[in-house]
């Protein structure tokens, strides 16, 4: 049986209470604790309120004193904003006021205007009953009715105003006469005075200075096949005579002159003679001309400090420099005509800017006109107004040779500066265009016959060399080409001797080691 009092049970019971007490006192550390806790994070958050409601103050306070300042700006604002609107006020009501004064002052005026009308009128009804009045009392003095009167008093001062009118016509037109041929005598003195061009004569042929007599041999190759390829890839004929270390390059087209001389001057210095490098380099002396060309057209622009014109005229004007016009260099020619009329159009009181502009560009035609039919005026007129030039340009081109009528004073002076400088000592030599267009036109006749590729005068126009398509044309067609061609030659033009109708036709087969 259990016994309450022993030992065992009350040292249980002890040890329960001492465990139930230590749970009590845990118990209330820990809710102490808690309490604790409670009241920090409570302050905590007190402070944090008290914080943001002092950042809250601050904003307010801040957002306020700049609505304040903002108030008392739209108020400034508004005062001066109200001052101009009662100064204008005040200022419309001034006016309102002078306008009612002007208004009553223009309304007394129109009174008395009227009233002074009234008066004429009554003064001209007066006047014409007068007139009325001594018409009839002079037709009854001169027992002439009036429209008898009127006739005869008409033809009276018809035939002394027309006496007297011829006479003054007569005296203005010999006066005018003679002032005319005064003043455009000094004009044209003066225009002479102040140019004075530099007389330049280009020749038909050019002359290459080697370093050594051996350079001919390695120039005409092995069994001439170097010089075919240059006189081949360069339509000129490249003349090897007796004089020392010399060669001639013969040839009417001075573009392609240049070419050949460029070429033969670069293989020279490069000392590779073959006939593929001739190739390429005449290739590239070929695109070595068409700078020059370019930047001739453009040192001329800038000579005579023109804007605005078209970069394919500037090209045409370039291309000009290599041409002759009866052995006057067209260029030269052009800028002699700019030069001219700008001084004479200046002389006059006109604009020396568009004066000289027809006379530069009045021969552009010549820069294309052996590739378009029809007389140079009118094609350097077309070309004119494709690339936007004024039509007072456009006509004076066209009118510089009277094949059109000229509308305006410019295209005058454009045809009086080209006759100044066609004619002055010098300038041109009528033989060799004549020799050069006969070469031309050996060149021109090939263009119509089928599988021609290139052809060339050569020899001063007793050879014409031929270079056919080998693809379409075989042995047989190529002597029959050559057989029509010399009988239109002979048909169609008249030349001294005879020429020779070189036709060739060469297949070449070239593939590359790698």
């Amino acid at each position: 049986m259990f016994n309450l009092m022993s030992p065992e049970f009350i040292s249980g019971i002890a040890a329960g209470g001492a465990c139930i007490y230590f749970f009590l006192s845990w118990k209330k550390g820990l809710s102490l604790r808690a309490e604790q806790v409670s009241r920090n994070r409570l302050k905590e958050i007190e402070d944090k309120i008290n914080r943001e409601s002092s950042e809250v103050s601050l904003k307010l306070a801040k957002k306020r004193n700049e609505f304040e300042v903002e108030k008392n700006k739209a108020q400034v604002e508004l005062q001066k904003l109200d001052q101009r609107y009662q100064q204008r006020k005040e200022a419309i009501e001034r006016r309102e006021g002078e306008l009612e004064s002007l208004r009553r002052e223009v309304q007394q005026r129109e009174r008395e205007v009227a009233k002074k009308l009234d008066n004429t009128t009554a003064d001209e009804i007066r006047v014409k009953k007068v007139y009325e009045t001594l018409i009839l009392k002079l037709e009854q003095i001169s027992e002439m009715k009036r429209d008898d009167a009127k006739r005869v008093l008409f033809d009276s001062l018809q035939s002394e105003v027309k006496h007297e009118t011829q006479k003054w016509v007569a005296k203005v037109v010999e006066e005018t006469r003679l002032t005319a041929k005064e003043k455009s005598i000094e004009i044209l003195a003066t225009a002479m005075q102040r140019y004075l061009p530099e007389q330049v004569i280009f020749h038909s042929s050019s002359i290459v200075q080697l370093p050594n007599e051996e350079m001919k041999g390695r120039i005409i190759g092995k069994e001439g096949r170097n010089i075919k390829s240059l006189e081949m890839a360069t339509g000129m004929e490249f003349v090897i005579g007796e004089a020392p270390e010399i060669i001639s390059i013969s040839g009417f087209n001075p573009i392609r002159r240049e070419v050949a001389r460029r070429t033969l001057l670069k293989l020279i210095q490069d000392g590779r003679i073959n006939p593929t490098r001739i190739e390429e380099t005449a290739e590239e002396c070929n695109a070595e001309v068409e700078a020059i060309i370019e930047e001739m057209g453009q040192q001329t622009v800038l000579e005579f400090d023109f804007v605005g014109m078209h970069r394919e005229l500037i090209k045409l004007l370039g291309k000009l420099h290599f041409r002759t016009s009866y052995s006057q260099n067209v260029l030269e020619h052009a800028k002699e005509v700019g030069f001219l009329a700008r001084m004479i159009a200046s002389e006059l009181g006109l604009s020396g800017n568009i004066a000289a502009r027809c006379g530069l560009l009045h021969d552009i035609g010549k820069a294309v006109s052996a590739e378009v039919d029809g007389p140079h005026a009118q094609i350097g007129a077309d070309l004119a107004k494709k690339y936007g030039e004024d039509p007072i340009v456009v006509n004076a081109i066209a009118a510089h040779h009277e094949e059109v009528a000229p509308t305006s004073i410019y295209a005058i002076i454009t045809h009086l500066a080209d006759a100044i400088s066609a004619s002055r000592p010098g300038a041109r030599k009528e033989t060799l265009t004549n020799y050069i267009k006969r070469l031309e036109k050996l060149e021109e006749i090939t263009e119509h016959f089928p599988g021609v590729k290139k052809a060339y005068a050569l020899q001063a126009g007793r050879e014409l060399r031929i270079i056919v398509d080998e693809s379409t044309m075989d042995d047989e067609k190529s002597a029959i080409l050559a057989r029509d061609i010399a009988d239109r030659i002979e048909k169609e033009l008249s030349f001294p001797g005879q020429i020779k109708v070189n036709v060739i036709r060469e297949k070449r087969s070239i593939e590359y080691a790698k």
